[in-house]
């Protein structure tokens, strides 16, 4: 019988991983057009830092009771798995960059939150509770910030 468990993704705590991601995201310009979706290069880099911005600053609302538990339910298992995202999948509001954003420091604030979460190492992160779904563990946190960024690096060809 043939074996069809999925790769597991690269290490985002991982310096030569990290080291990568950057050298993608280095490659883009203020200019790079989208191979798909509606974001600009600047708002997506605003939108991966997101992801960065729940776990490190207090600015987004935490979802209440009810609708983490529909999050766990729904939402988690497609964020924290190992399948990629699907091209133009939903969008949590507090994801939705509508407005302009400076292209460079965009990129250094993504930079430094990659950076920042590496240094911290996967130590720190196993069993740490997300914004929206609850105590992950470290294959988890890996999971969602390697696959997000790896999405929209590859929606603007880096």
């Amino acid at each position: 019988m043939k074996d069809i468990t999925p790769m597991a993704l690269p290490n985002i705590f991982s310096q030569p991983v990290v080291d990568d991601t950057i050298q993608r995201i280095n490659t883009l310009r203020s200019d790079t057009p989208a191979q798909w979706g509606k974001m600009n290069v600047s708002q997506m880099l605003a939108h991966c830092c997101v992801t960065y911005e729940m776990v490190y600053e207090d600015k987004h609302p935490k979802p209440g009771a009810l609708m983490k538990l529909i999050l766990k339910l729904l939402a988690k298992n497609k964020v924290v798995g190992e399948a990629p995202f699907k091209q133009g999948g939903p969008t949590a509001p507090a994801f939705i960059i509508k407005e302009q954003k400076d292209f460079e420091v965009e990129k250094g604030r993504l930079i430094a939150f990659i950076q920042k979460t590496q240094q911290l190492g996967e130590a720190q992160f196993d069993g740490k509770e997300s914004h929206s779904f609850g105590i992950l563990n470290k294959t988890e946190w890996n999971n969602m910030f390697y696959k997000h960024l790896n999405h929209h690096l590859t929606q603007f060809g880096a």
